[in-house]
């Protein structure tokens, strides 16, 4: 029997979201189409309905993955009083929960050297998000002018990805908990 247009776009969505999570904890290239139709609950004959390619849904799970953390960055903000919203921001994305959580977390964090060797629509994508989350921080700076907010902003960004990555990567727990510290500590300095 013929799936609707919308049984079709729901399944679509299906596959995007458990790419997302699953390329997050298990990286890229050490994802294949199998497991992710699998995780989706489907076959792996089905995934060519959907993409036409692996990088498609590369790009289109990136993008999904995107959005979800820039709307838990909003909802960060929105928790913090109007004077500490960017310290709202910085302490959940530099906390152990976004730390330990691969598959939910932030996509450049968890994927940020493969993306770098991706295509370039999904370069594209993570551009995209990058610079979406750029502004989000930048916003928080009310009492700069743009241009100084959005400098911060982008050294701000690009601390906490990396200090997410680098405690990520380090066997030491301890040592783990201490970049996030430290680079929250940072952060909030600038």
């Amino acid at each position: 029997m013929k799936k609707s247009k919308l049984e079709a776009a729901e399944t679509r969505r299906r596959i995007v979201k458990t790419a997302a999570a699953e390329f997050r904890r298990h990286g890229i290239h050490d994802t294949g189409l199998s497991s992710v139709m699998s995780a989706a609950g489907l076959t792996h004959g089905g995934f060519y309905r959907h993409f036409d390619s692996k990088d498609e849904l590369v790009a289109e799970a990136c993008a999904a993955a995107m959005e979800v953390a820039a709307e838990n960055i909003v909802a960060s903000a929105c928790y913090g009083a109007a004077s500490d919203s960017l310290e709202a921001i910085v302490t959940s994305y530099l906390c152990p929960d976004h730390r330990d959580n691969l598959s939910e977390g932030c996509p450049i964090a968890a994927l940020g050297t493969e993306l770098a060797r991706s295509d370039d629509k999904t370069r594209a994508v993570a551009t995209a998000g990058f610079l979406k989350f750029v502004d989000l921080i930048a916003e928080q700076y009310r009492r700069t002018k743009p241009k100084t907010a959005k400098a911060r902003a982008l050294v701000a960004a690009s601390a906490m990805i990396g200090a997410v990555m680098m405690s990520r990567i380090v066997t030491d727990p301890e040592l783990s908990a201490a970049i996030l510290h430290h680079a929250k500590k940072h952060v909030l300095n600038l």
